[in-house]
């Protein structure tokens, strides 16, 4: 069996780290290169600070680095005609225009959040908002480590995308509230971030009624949960030919096919 050979930037990161020891577990998968800032060798491939000195032969990139590094990873895998799972989170409206531009032209594979978990849970959103509408109030609160950049997380939109789907309404989404003092609107999702200590990440979606409240709840104890899911991303994606946008559905829908 010939294996995937995998590129992973943000190699010496956490996330990067994480991917690099779950692969040394398989037996399919080979890292033939990284990339990052810091070029330290850490492991058994070499590490490139700048993606076009990477000249090296692969099938698949994953990024884990950080959302401003994007700008150099598209030209470089449209230049390579090397697929990419973006794991990345934070990324601005043009740079979602470029992916999306990109997506045209090869197999991109993006996610808010790499978990089977939440993936599972932004189905069930959907249906719930379907079903409770306009009498339940929506709020998401979302938690991580005091490192994390961006606020609110990538998942926490994720999770509001999948609520508002399943509404006959168009929301609006309220990060903050301490500006405006005014009773909440009744089509509002409200976003609230947390930082600190070592959360690896906790997400809740309330949905408040009158008398009672829903909850869905997703905790992760451990990066490897989303380094497990970049890892099933990479391999449906070695398998994937046509150009095109994909995500953790495809993915999983490959899996029970």
């Amino acid at each position: 069996m010939q294996k995937i050979r995998l590129i992973i930037s943000g190699c010496n990161g956490r996330m990067g780290q994480a991917i690099t020891r779950l692969c040394e577990q398989t037996s399919d998968i080979e890292i033939v290169a990284g990339l990052d800032v810091i070029t330290e060798k850490r492991n058994g491939y070499p590490v490139f600070a700048d993606p076009m000195e990477c000249q090296i032969a692969a099938d698949v990139l994953i990024d884990f680095s950080n959302a401003t590094l994007l700008d150099q990873l598209l030209p470089y895998c449209l230049q390579r005609k090397l697929p990419a799972v973006i794991c990345t989170t934070g990324h601005s409206p043009e740079q979602l225009n470029a992916l999306e531009s990109a997506s045209k032209k090869l197999p991109l594979f993006r996610s808010g959040n790499m978990s089977l978990g939440i993936n599972l849970i932004t189905i069930l959103l959907r249906k719930a908002a379907a079903v409770l509408g306009e009498n339940f109030d929506v709020e998401i609160v979302e938690k991580h480590h005091h490192g994390k950049m961006d606020a609110p997380s990538g998942t926490a939109i994720m999770l509001a995308d999948a609520v508002r789907e399943g509404l006959s309404y168009e929301p609006e989404y309220v990060y903050e509230r301490q500006s405006v003092r005014q009773p909440r609107g009744k089509q509002e999702i409200g976003i609230s971030a947390v930082r600190g200590g070592t959360i690896v990440g906790e997400h809740e979606v309330l949905f408040c009624g009158q008398d009672e409240v829903i909850t869905f709840k997703h905790t992760a104890y451990s990066r490897e949960i989303f380094a497990n899911g970049a890892i099933t991303a990479a391999r449906f994606l070695s398998k994937v030919n046509a150009p095109g946008l994909y995500d953790m559905n495809d993915a999983l829908s490959d899996i029970l096919a």
